[in-house]
């Protein structure tokens, strides 16, 4: 056998191995990406643009530590590309410019179903589903509610703090009557708060959305939000709000660039408060109070040959797939 080439050897060491995949908290959570070109090269993934003189100039990607990849207007990408994106377990994202508006997402499909069932379950049941709308409430207000207390409730008290939050953010930089925005037809005669509010939130939702992939949940089935294929993802990003977008927000009043500036310093906060491996395990929290400490993935996900799929009985448990029940029975 003749030995491998220069270039197969190269694309064997671009190619991922279990071993190699890190945990989603070891991500650096989100890249922006607009005006070019994603491939895939002999030693990785690259992002493409045209220079002036004509000469492509290519920027590697860290697809292996990214949680989450934001393409914007002008970007296309191989399947190739995408293809290493989700061996390396990133969610990839269609948005529009500036990182604002969250159009759509491809996610990885190597998950198990451990959390996605849980989350079924929890969502199905009205009672059960209002524990977990309870919970999310609770993280927002970093306080107890007592259990049956009724959704129209909490829902009116969340208004009224956030209409007090905006109140006192606005009075603490001296920027006047602040009020929300969300038109995208007069972008740009939006104040920079409202852009940075909408720019910050936009990649809050990317990276949600990748927690949940990485967790193998649906984002369409949401707790608090509903109707939409993204209400789980709102649900997530929305715990966060008040603590870190709406604040980062207020404090760009004066940039020139709010949207940039906004997205770098959310990735800085990513960085520095460690909000990933907080957001996987606040979600689990959220699906299953009753199991802390639970680990980011199983086990048989960090090493080992990949699960077979299970079967399920309803007096047994889920049972080993692969094996013919056949024999012994008439």
């Amino acid at each position: 056998m003749s030995p491998p080439s220069e270039a197969e050897a190269r694309r064997k060491l671009a190619a991922p191995t279990l071993a190699m995949l890190p945990r989603i908290s070891d991500g650096l959570s989100f890249l922006y990406i607009d005006i070019a070109r994603v491939e895939q090269t002999e030693t990785g993934v690259c992002a493409t643009i045209e220079t002036q003189d004509g000469h492509p100039e290519r920027t590697h990607l860290p697809t292996a530590a990214l949680a989450c990849v934001l393409l914007g207007p002008g970007t296309s990408i191989t399947q190739r590309a995408l293809t290493t994106l989700m061996r390396h377990g990133t969610t990839v994202i269609a948005v529009g410019a500036g990182g604002v508006r969250c159009y759509g997402g491809i996610q990885p499909t190597d998950r198990t179903t451990r959390w996605l069932e849980r989350q079924a379950h929890a969502w199905a049941d009205p009672t059960s589903r209002l524990d977990v709308a309870r919970r999310m409430y609770e993280l927002r207000f970093r306080e107890d509610i007592e259990p049956g207390t009724p959704v129209a409730s909490m829902r009116g008290t969340e208004g009224k703090r956030m209409q007090a939050l905006y109140r006192a953010l606005a009075q603490r930089h001296a920027i006047g009557r602040f009020k929300r925005s969300y038109n995208p037809d007069d972008w740009e005669d939006q104040d920079p708060v409202n852009r940075a509010l909408s720019a910050v939130s936009a990649a809050m939702y990317g990276v949600s959305h990748a927690v949940i992939a990485h967790l193998g949940c649906s984002p369409g089935l949401g707790f608090i939000h509903a109707g939409k294929h993204h209400a789980l993802v709102y649900d997530l990003a929305d715990l966060y709000k008040a603590e870190f977008t709406v604040p980062l927000a207020f404090s760009l009043h004066d940039s020139t660039n709010p949207e940039a500036e906004a997205r770098r310093r959310l990735r800085e906060d990513f960085r520095l408060y460690r909000l990933l491996p907080r957001m996987v395990g606040d979600l689990q929290w959220l699906l299953d109070p009753d199991q802390p400490g639970l680990e980011e993935r199983e086990d048989d996900e960090e090493e080992g040959p990949a699960r077979i799929v299970e079967l399920w009985d309803p007096e047994h448990g889920c049972v080993a797939g692969g094996v013919n029940y056949g024999d012994g029975v008439d």
